[in-house]
Order: C-alpha cells, then sequence, then structure tokens
C-alpha cells in the first residue's frame, strides 16, 4: 500500500511540474501577415453609398477600415482560403491590384476563415493586396451571398454591383471597365 501511495506521490509530482513548464512556454506567435497595409480613408468625405456600414479590421493588425471610407472606386474581392473557386480567382485579383494601382482600389475581405490558413495560401500564392478580416462572414450576409467568392464592385458615386461567382481575368477586366471606366490591360 506505501509503494502504491509513493508512486502516486510521484506521479502527483511529475504532473504538477509538467503543467508549470508548459505554462511557462510563451503562446505560439501569430502568423505574420504576407498581406500589405490597408488603405488610408479616402481624403474626401465619404458620399453616400450602398456598401453595407461595416468596419473590419485589416490583416495586418490594429487598424479598423470603414468599407465606406475605402478610396473609391473600389473592387472589394470577399474570400477563404476553404474556398476552391476562390483559390483559382484570388491570383486573378493580385493581378488586378498590381496592374491597377492607382486607378481604383483592390482590396480583399478573408470571410469565416482562419488566420493561418489564410496567411499559408496567401504566401504560397503571391498574395500581397491589402486584405481585410471578417471572421464571421458580415460583409457576405450583408450583400446577400451564400457562397464565396463574391466581389463587390463600388464606384466613384457609391454604387454597388456584386458579382456572385468566381471571374476570370478577361471577365475581370471587361466588368471593370463596364462598372468604373478604367481600361485595365491583361
Amino acid at each position: 500500500m506505501s509503494r502504491f501511495r509513493g508512486g502516486l506521490a510521484v506521479a502527483a509530482a511529475l504532473l504538477l511540474l509538467s503543467a508549470c513548464t508548459a505554462s511557462a512556454e510563451p503562446d505560439k506567435p501569430p502568423t505574420p501577415s504576407p498581406f500589405g497595409e490597408c488603405p488610408a480613408p479616402a481624403s474626401a468625405p465619404a458620399v453616400a453609398s450602398e456598401l453595407p456600414e461595416l468596419t473590419l479590421s485589416c490583416f495586418t493588425g490594429g487598424q479598423e477600415i470603414a468599407l465606406s471610407s475605402l478610396p473609391r472606386p473600389a473592387v472589394i474581392n470577399i474570400w477563404a482560403s476553404w474556398c476552391g473557386p476562390c483559390r483559382d480567382e484570388l491570383p486573378v485579383m493580385q493581378g488586378l491590384a498590381d496592374r491597377a494601382a492607382g486607378k481604383l482600389t483592390v482590396i480583399g475581405v478573408d470571410s469565416q476563415d482562419r488566420r493561418e490558413a489564410a496567411a499559408s495560401f496567401a504566401t504560397d500564392n503571391g498574395i500581397s493586396m491589402p486584405t481585410l478580416v471578417d471572421p464571421d462572414g458580415k460583409l457576405a450576409m450583408a450583400v446577400k451571398q451564400a457562397g464565396l467568392p463574391a466581389t463587390v464592385f463600388v464606384d466613384t458615386d457609391g454604387g454597388v454591383y456584386v458579382h456572385r461567382r468566381a471571374l476570370d481575368v478577361d471577365e475581370l477586366i471587361e466588368k471593370v471597365r463596364e462598372h468604373f471606366g478604367v481600361t485595365v490591360t491583361r
């Protein structure tokens, strides 16, 4: 019986020590953001918009962005790393962001996703456009989008058009020309 009690005492001591070392380990640092800094709010006063009144966090941290304050015209791509069509479309959006810099705002909204999965996918695929985080899918719900991806086009007057499926390069170039009058090369 005393042998049993001695074994229990040793087991209890080991459990206590392991709990101490486990709690002394620092938390795992968050996955670094591969995305660019979010755009500063438009310098002109916000014009009424059909865009939902939402404020989302910038993936790079800290900064809260009101969608209504985004410089216009704007292309807002709602995506998630777990969405197959989004994975195909996001490099197309990055291409638009690269080619249309200075002509329009291109920003992603990572919706209902895990930070690590989004950052890993973006890193592996060279995605660096500014991205907001929407863990609850509020933007998709606000624009009545049941599935992903979705692309929201916001013109200079605040008018909104929601495209409800993945776009290829040619379709995206055509939508930008159609909604904004902006020509972007392939």
